[in-house]
């Protein structure tokens, strides 16, 4: 009888989760060291300008103040642009706090209290201020599009719009049914749970174990060396749980800085944290603005796509992202013309929040096939069916997979699209208008470089590592899975290691590939284990595993066995006792196959559904029931990827209803700059939601298959919800948030 032990696919508690339910799971600002400082960062009060004096005096006679660190007297840092530049840096200058008494976006730090507690330091800081010579800001994007430019440097990674194709303003003309709409997303901020923090033990050797909240302890680690010219074996970087980050961890935060320079200035350990206030004025997802232009014939072809956006950047780099490109992939059509430019505010440089670039172009990509559906007079998932893509047209490739065809079957079965009316209004309950809207998710399905090992003992424990980090998304748990199927063994029996710089090298975790990239890593680290062990097994006298070649066997319960006849086998103790070793230990790697990058590119899909109630009177939208099919290929653990697809789609509620930046751009400052002010969906607001995996085999996107969760579910979401409102109230609202207010005018 096969008794073969196996983890992938089932749905798997978390294996850190009673560390965290218990608070034994420490973050950054929790760990201690003797004699510890704290450091409260001072933030600038105007957008734009000069510092003419800072006054120190209050704050320096302040109890328990050590020294304040200001443009002044800064201490040594390197000088050239380079040296700043982390692994994900956009093009341009990266910032370099208190480097000149220039002040060029709100929020921007002015000072650092160093003192002998954390009250000591927040207090004083209060003492700081400065005199400002004011400089003209700009912060309305609206105006500064007039200023609007095309990058002159591309960002590593993103990829530009593709050329134009055919010819998109002609067949426009032309076109039967044709419409163009600008549509506006403001400007977003992560707000995780955990703040950002920085905890710098000084060992007496004068080395730095930094405990850190970032998505990369090897990006933070060569951050930090290179811009205070350390050698990377004196700097440790630890990362084992963070509280959230969505993106906001994939850059250095200015309380890395603070914490290193202080430390090494006064030669003692010191923690730096963010205050929710300042998490305000580090990076966010940008406000932008996009006109869409769609034409179709009359029975629905796409004629012309047409998409235009233009985004918000800071005035020292250009950051960039991939917002117009999902126009010409994810529908047939053979005249696009596409493009994508930024504007200057004196804002700190955004950054990567879920699902970057996809996130705000699908969403009025989306909206924009709506409005064409009720155009043309056709069902608004006939019309997505109609021009349904069968390969990438941007780049001319083949798709590795594509089941979106199925994401629509198994979600509008799931939702009952098919009892849907068509015209707006025309659903009600009491007082209550309802509205069902529809839309389609992509997001790039992709693969990073990783290095992993694996240890296995003679007594049965297999220890895996990676750099790779867990920002909640559950790799802990899913390298947990791999490593026990790939050797056999119950999870009790693996350890990961993950979170630590000196670990083998991985990738920032971010753009849904940690699990593709980290999970095929250690997946070939225990391959070659096994094969390690067979060798040692093959050589023993009478082996019955003699004359087996690695493809022949398995390690299950212990055992290295035949795949054909499992009782042929001999314990993983016996062979290493035979053998006269303790333990095997080797290395896996994960790369991309570049020659098959050539002729195919990745992507996931998914089909959104959203039924949405509108209080008729009020303007009160509520999101009653979502549906989100997901082709994700294989999926490793249900229970902590339905988790991904919940938080996106939660997340896609929030841009669609509730969250927004809001500056006075006279002040050009974030006036909601708390969690009280600035809205996100709560449990109240977050009703019916059900996740669907649809069954999706690909043998290309990874070498496990897998192709990442961590951004699908909120793509298309938003545009799903406000189409809802429009089948509800007959009401087009293209400026997001959705607020009542907006109901109301239109």
């Amino acid at each position: 009888m096969d008794t073969l032990i196996t983890h992938i696919g089932r749905p798997t508690r978390r294996v850190d989760g009673q560390l965290k339910v218990t608070g034994r799971a420490k973050y950054a600002a929790e760990y201690d060291a003797p004699g510890l400082l704290h450091g409260a960062i001072v933030s600038s009060s105007i957008p734009a300008g000069r510092i003419v004096r800072i006054h120190t005096d209050k704050a320096k006679a302040f109890p328990g103040v050590v020294e304040i660190f200001t443009h002044e007297n800064r201490g040594k840092a390197a000088w050239l642009d380079y040296k700043w530049r982390d692994q994900v840096a956009p093009p341009g200058h990266p910032f370099r706090p208190l480097h000149s008494d220039r002040v060029v976006f709100d929020g921007q730090p002015i000072a650092l209290v160093v003192a002998e507690s954390y009250e000591a330091a927040r207090d004083a800081a209060t003492l700081v201020h400065a005199d400002y010579q004011p400089d003209e800001h700009r912060t309305d994007l609206l105006v500064e599009r007039e200023r609007s430019y095309q990058p002159p440097k591309k960002r590593s990674g993103v990829p530009k719009p593709p050329s134009p194709r055919g010819d998109a303003e002609g067949a426009f003309d032309q076109a039967p049914v044709k419409l163009a709409n600008t549509y506006r997303i403001a400007a977003e901020h992560h707000n995780p749970m955990e703040l950002f923090a920085t905890t710098c033990v000084r060992g007496g050797d004068g080395k730095l174990t930094l405990y850190e909240k970032t998505q990369g302890s090897q990006n933070s680690q060569s951050y930090v060396t290179s811009v205070f010219g350390l050698k990377s074996d004196d700097v440790e970087v630890i990362n084992h749980y963070v509280g959230g980050a969505f993106g906001s961890g994939l850059r250095p935060q200015h309380q890395l800085f603070f914490a290193v320079m202080a430390s090494l200035e006064l030669e003692r350990s010191v923690r730096v944290s963010l205050t929710r206030d300042q998490m305000f004025h580090i990076g966010y997802r940008p406000e932008i603005l996009q006109t869409v232009g769609l034409a179709c014939d009359a029975e629905g072809r796409l004629q012309a796509v047409m998409h235009d956006a233009t985004a918000g950047t800071s005035h020292f780099e250009d950051y960039q992202e991939n917002v117009v490109n999902w126009s010409g992939l994810l529908y047939r059509c053979d005249n696009v013309r596409l493009s994508y430019e930024l504007a200057k505010l004196n804002t700190y440089t955004p950054c990567d929040m879920r699902a970057p670039g996809a996130a705000s172009g699908v969403t009025a990509l989306e909206c924009a096939m709506d409005e064409l559906a009720y155009a043309a007079r056709i069902d608004p998932l006939e019309l997505r069916r109609i021009n349904f893509a069968t390969r990438d047209e941007n780049d001319n490739k083949e798709l590795t997979s594509k089941a979106l065809d199925a994401c629509y079957d198994e979600g509008a079965a799931a939702f009952g699209w098919d009892k849907r009316s068509f015209e707006p209004r025309s659903m009600r309950d009491g007082r209550d208008l309802i509205g069902w809207g529809m839309a389609t998710g992509v997001w790039e399905a992709s693969m990073q470089k990783t290095v992993a090992t694996a240890k296995l003992s003679a007594n049965g424990h297999l220890e895996i590592a990676t750099a790779s980090s867990d920002i909640g998304t559950g790799t802990w748990t899913i390298l947990t899975q791999i490593g026990a199927d790939a050797l056999g063994l119950p999870l009790e029996a693996v350890t990961a290691r993950i979170g630590e710089s000196g670990l083998p090298a991985s990738p920032i975790e971010g753009g849904s590939w940690t699990a593709a990239s980290a999970g095929s890593a250690v997946q070939a680290a225990c391959d070659e284990v096994r094969k390690s062990l067979l060798k040692q097994a093959a050589g023993l006298p009478g082996s019955p595993l003699a004359d087996a070649s690695p493809e022949d066997v398995r390690l299950n319960a212990g055992r290295l066995e035949l795949k054909a006849d499992p009782s042929r086998g001999i314990s993983i103790g016996e062979i290493m006792t035979a053998s006269g070793i303790g333990e095997i230990e080797e290395e896996g790697k994960a790369a991309p196959d570049k020659l098959q990058m050539l002729k195919y590119v990745s992507y996931t899909h998914s089909a959104i559904f959203a039924e949405v109630a509108v209080d008729e009177e009020l303007g009160v939208i509520r999101v009653t029931r979502v549906v989100c099919a997901t082709a994700a290929g294989r999926i490793l653990n249900p229970k902590t990827a339905r988790s991904q697809i919940l938080g996106g789609v939660v997340m896609g509620i929030g841009m669609a209803l509730h969250e927004e930046a809001m500056t006075d751009h006279h002040l050009g400052r974030v006036m909601n700059h708390n969690i009280a002010e600035y809205h996100m969906p709560v449990n109240a607001d977050i009703h019916d939601i059900e996740v669907i995996f649809v069954a999706e085999h690909d043998d290309k996107a990874s070498p496990i298959g897998v192709k990442g969760l961590g951004e699908i579910g909120i793509v298309g979401t938003a545009a799903a919800v406000a189409n809802a409102v429009f089948h509800a109230t007959g009401k087009r609202i293209r400026d997001f948030p959705m607020t009542l207010d907006k109901v109301l005018q239109n």
